[in-house]
């Protein structure tokens, strides 16, 4: 890949990235139409991607984002209020945007299809009702003569803005202009070649008594309007260039000036931080004017005899050489350079294939270790076996390291859905917010990227389905607002996520008919409130009374459980009626390398993740004669059932004269392996089961031993479920 592509890549990257801000500042701005940290971000989202999106010609996202950041300059000067409309216009133009960068990622040499054209007009004539002129061309002032006035002008508005649509030049010409051989009125009439001088006022306020003057020296001091079209500070400045050593000059820009240099300091790269290169890159300063009075900061640290100089703003303020609003805009732009910069040193962007690779070059690495520690063993080298301990230890840093390389928090995925939720409040009719918890708990990236869409469908039937009308929650004594909950947090070795409302919660009574009628259930049989719950995640399951763009089809509640289960998850549901519903999805923290505890039973060997595994115990020859005719021991006081594994996998292998119960918990429930053997813990590298072995109960995956050997890593819920289950039937 060239460099070339791989900064185009880059690109793609950082524009999703701001386009996910740009959409959470959006609906913050809803609900707080006055903060203007989040109007300052969506300006500045916008304006990278159109300026970053230059750089590689790409015109058609630099013209829509063009006329898009135009309107949120309005917005940033407060010449356009924020309402709904405005918001929802933006999130539109947010979308398409999106869209835009999207098609060019999957084809740069591509034009943008026909429906994406037509909805990027739809949009552009929307925004034209919010687009006026931004610049007021300065009105035609005629040819005057240079008038010379006595009287003193008054003072300059306070903070030395100039509020006229033209340059204000204060001119003091030193004593030695004229031995010098300079004539000071050849550079006003120099001035007045550039543009146009609108007023001018000598200034006699320097000039001495009779008695004191001296014929060879200069006292004249001019203030001066001046016009001109496409004049820059520094080629007034360059005007007096010859005399510029032998006088005092400040040159004040036009007040429509200050605004442009204001947007030139905004426009600047992220790169230039220093105070002064900004104001001279954006106009607003001279190179002179800056070397003057990084002399004069210099001097006064000096005669202060302190190791801080004086500030330069302040400087430059006092000076009368800047105006306020540009120094407050320039430390403004500093700021966020000097914050994005040490963010960057901070971060490193890799990507995701790359740290697949090193995940699976971990994982045989983890394999490797343990078959040279097999080996050390059967040597039984003291120093060999010590220096396999040692490899393996580090074996285990580095995959905790790696490991930890993949861990990202949930919150950027729960993010998502505040627009999610604002849209189809509003498709719907009803008044509903977001609460999200737990944002800040991690879990593999690979999770995070597979479980987005079970928790939109989870969301959407919250929405549709759980959450009440207004009028009925009013009645019911509830907020006419309703609520959705995000909410996660870890559990064991697992991570525990809940979608909640605080709706009507399920009708057990309406969902046992339902399941009668489709033939799910018989009318004698017994079911548990969990169970009856669980039905509605049965294919073609649903109680809705109508269907909706959203629901009602039975379609969606299968799909989620089936991708949970997909990634050795579980689903739950707990509700109240009247009260609200919560579906809890647990999920294993992480899909490629655990801490295992490896099993025998018969031939073969089996894995459990060693967080599920609370303790081991060693059957007495009595209690061996006891379970034969029960599924469950008493265990402490507490019923404890169990199953054997030789009979749930069918092992036919030679029978030990000892049996251990391996007691294993998970999502607050217990249950006990029956096992021949106890191998001990052992680093799992987890491998996929081939489509041949997807639908085998009881078993989520395989991992290669030392020895070569294949052992298969147990599904602990699954097989706790059935225990429950078995026992459950037989105390009915």
């Amino acid at each position: 890949m060239s460099e070339l592509d791989q900064a185009l890549q880059t690109f793609f990257v950082e524009s999703r990235e701001l386009l996910e801000a740009m959409e959470e500042s959006l609906l913050t701005l809803e609900s707080e139409p006055d903060d203007k940290e989040a109007i300052g971000a969506i300006f500045r989202a916008a304006h990278t991607i159109k300026g970053s999106g230059g750089l590689f010609g790409l015109n058609g996202i630099v013209a829509f984002t063009h006329v898009v950041e135009n309107v949120l300059d309005r917005v940033r000067s407060d010449e356009i209020p924020v309402n709904g409309d405005l918001i929802a216009l933006l999130l539109s133009c947010r979308d398409h945007i999106g869209m835009l960068v999207e098609q060019v990622a999957a084809d740069a040499s591509a034009e943008p299809d026909n429906e994406t054209l037509a909805t990027g007009v739809m949009l552009l004539n929307q925004l034209k009702s919010y687009q006026t002129a931004t610049k007021e061309t300065a009105p035609a002032v005629s040819k005057t003569n240079v008038k010379a006035e006595s009287q003193v002008m008054t003072t300059l508005p306070s903070g030395g803005k100039v509020e006229s649509g033209h340059w204000h030049i204060s001119l003091r010409f030193g004593r030695d202009v004229l031995r010098n051989g300079m004539d000071p009125l050849a550079f006003i009439r120099y001035l007045d070649n550039l543009g146009e001088i609108v007023h001018v006022a000598m200034l006699p306020d320097a000039m001495p008594f009779p008695p004191d003057m001296d014929p060879e020296s200069c006292y004249l001091g001019f203030e001066i309007d001046f016009h001109g079209d496409n004049v820059d500070k520094a080629t007034i400045e360059g005007v007096f260039e010859f005399v510029r050593e032998d006088c005092s000059i400040r040159i004040l820009p036009p007040h429509s000036r200050i605004e442009e240099y204001i947007q030139f300091i905004n426009d600047l790269p992220e790169n230039k931080i220093a105070l002064g290169e900004l104001l001279v890159n954006c106009g607003s300063l001279t190179r002179k004017e800056l070397e003057e009075a990084l002399h004069l900061q210099e001097k006064l640290r000096v005669e202060s005899d302190q190791e801080a100089s004086p500030m330069l703003g302040d400087i430059l303020v006092k000076q009368g050489v800047v105006q306020p609003e540009l120094i407050e805009a320039a430390l403004g732009k500093q700021k966020v350079a000097k914050e994005n910069k040490v963010q960057e040193s901070k971060l490193i962007r890799i990507q995701a294939e790359k740290l697949d690779q090193l995940i699976n070059l971990v994982g045989e690495m983890v394999i490797a270790g343990a078959a040279t520690s097999l080996l050390a063993q059967r040597t039984r080298d003291p120093a060999l076996t010590e220096s396999t301990s040692t490899l393996s230890r580090l074996v285990e840093e580095i995959r905790d390291s790696a490991l930890q390389l993949r861990m990202v928090q949930i919150g950027e995925t729960f993010s998502r859905f505040n627009r999610v939720v604002r849209d189809v409040s509003k498709e719907i009719g009803k008044e509903i917010g977001l609460s999200i918890g737990g944002a800040e708990t991690e879990l593999d990236k690979s999770v995070v990227e597979k479980i987005g869409d079970p928790l939109m469908h989870l969301v959407r039937n919250s929405m549709d389905h759980g959450i009440e009308k207004a009028d009925v929650r009013v009645k019911r004594g509830k907020p006419a607002k309703g609520t959705v909950h995000l909410n996660a947090y870890h559990e064991s070795s697992s991570i525990v996520v809940e979608v909640g409302d605080d709706g009507g919660g399920l009708n057990r009574e309406r969902i046992l008919a339902k399941a009668l009628e489709k033939g799910l259930i018989t009318a004698n049989q017994v079911l548990s409130d969990k169970e009856i719950y669980g039905l509605i995640f049965e294919a073609g399951f649903s109680t809705a009374e109508a269907v909706t763009n959203l629901s009602g089809r039975g379609v969606g509640m299968d799909v989620v459980r089936r991708n949970i289960e997909a990634l050795r998850g579980t689903v739950e549901i707990d509700s109240r009626e009247g009260v609200g519903t919560t579906v809890k999805i647990r999920l294993p923290l992480t899909l490629a390398i655990i801490d295992g505890f490896l099993l025998g039973v018969g031939s073969a060997s089996y894995v459990v993740p060693l967080d599920m595994v609370m303790e081991c115990i060693e059957l007495t020859e009595a209690e061996r004669q006891l379970t034969r005719e029960n599924n469950y021991i008493n265990l402490r006081g507490t019923v404890l059932p169990f199953i054997r594994l030789r009979e749930q996998f069918r092992e036919d292998g030679k029978i030990s004269r000892r049996e251990n119960i391996v007691v294993v918990h998970y999502a607050g429930q217990k249950a006990g392996l029956v096992v021949d053997e106890l191998m001990g813990e052992f680093q799992t590298v987890i491998k996929p089961l081939g489509k041949l072995f997807e639908n085998l109960k009881g078993v989520s995956g395989s991992t290669i031993l030392g020895s070569g050997e294949v052992a298969l890593i147990l599904d602990v819920p699954a097989l706790i479920q059935r225990a429950v289950n078995v026992e459950s039937r037989a105390v009915l």
